[in-house]
């Protein structure tokens, strides 16, 4: 791992305003919190329900934007970027994995995995099929990838979901509680593939979870505690 960052939050907050009769109420989800993530760091942030880990992910993900502050993506603020601006950049080197996988059912998971590829328009249709093929034959699904996701089993559901975040080869992977929804053996299958793609390809991995048996694995951990940063511990 070296020193630079990737990912920098410079006194960040996020409040969120509601209208209730005529009045409006604001509710502020992280008051100012600032960190860096390491290029090809492994990180989870932890923290109970409620204290903005969500969020903070949506926010380096440049799903959502600050109410104040700044997030710096590989040198670039993004917290700025149009909407437009904010697809393609997110498209081109992030990688999303969700609690649920949010597989097309109409598609294969060759056709699924293939998406993002052609989406971002870099790649013809062989290259992103051999590609697409390769993905899922290292994840152990090289004789699932006809296979539609009703066809699949959860723990295969969200490798196909794995293997779509890996498309275009992001810089940074950004995972949602990934295991939420999964038997513990499927779980386990995650947490070591996520081990193994950062040790091997040093892939920059952020991952929000509930499970300290998944943050155990990990080399560093963040603990949130009503939006600020309660605690930073680095295990390795």
């Amino acid at each position: 791992m070296t020193n630079e960052a990737i990912i920098k939050l410079e006194h960040v907050s996020k409040q969120l305003a509601m209208k209730d009769g005529g009045e409006e109420i604001v509710t502020t989800i992280l008051p100012d919190i600032s960190f860096d993530i390491l290029r090809g760091d492994f990180t989870a942030i932890t923290g109970p329900s409620g204290s903005g880990k969500t969020t903070l992910l949506y926010l380096m993900g440049g799903l959502d934007k600050p109410t104040s502050g700044r997030v710096i993506l590989d040198d670039q603020e993004i917290s700025s970027l149009k909407e437009e601006e904010l697809a393609e950049m997110r498209n081109a080197r992030l990688g999303f994995v969700y609690q649920f996988h949010f597989l097309l059912p109409e598609f294969s998971a060759l056709e699924n995995v293939m998406m993002p590829m052609l989406a971002r328009g870099r790649s013809s249709l062989n290259q992103a099929k051999e590609r697409a093929s390769d993905l899922l034959d290292r994840l152990g699904l090289s004789d699932k990838v006809r296979n539609k996701p009703n066809q699949l089993s959860g723990g295969q559901q969200q490798r196909v979901a794995i293997a779509r975040a890996l498309a275009n080869n992001p810089m940074v992977i950004l995972a949602d509680e990934p295991t939420g929804n999964l038997d513990s053996q499927s779980a386990e299958m995650i947490y070591d593939l996520f081990s193994e793609l950062n040790r091997e390809t040093r892939q920059t991995i952020v991952v929000v979870t509930h499970d300290e048996h998944f943050a155990s694995k990990t080399k560093r951990i963040l603990h949130i505690l009503d939006g600020k940063l309660n605690s930073d511990r680095i295990l390795e």
